[in-house]
């Protein structure tokens, strides 16, 4: 089961843990965002710098709840209850 904690305005945050290239762990605090329905997680581009994650597609057009954005989308890992996802 995960669990996590409501923030001051009502947001939904829990822990997952971001896998650098060379396999080290970084545990971080993730928000719940049904804005993106397709399996993508939003993170910042300078936690991307130290993660070591490789561009696999740039400048993607994506719908948001804030309307139409652009992304970089990287190859990366996570991990969520002990269970690795790439």
């Amino acid at each position: 089961m995960i669990y996590g904690r409501f923030g001051d305005i009502g947001e939904l945050f829990f822990e997952i843990d971001l896998i650098t290239a060379e396999g080290e762990a970084f545990q971080v605090d993730a928000l719940l965002n049904t804005g993106f329905t397709t399996g993508w997680l939003a993170v910042n581009s300078q936690d991307i710098d130290g993660l070591g994650w490789l561009v696999i597609e740039p400048n993607r057009a994506m719908r948001t709840a804030q309307g139409q954005d652009v992304f970089d989308l990287y190859e990366g890992a996570v991990s969520l209850d002990e269970v690795e996802y790439r």
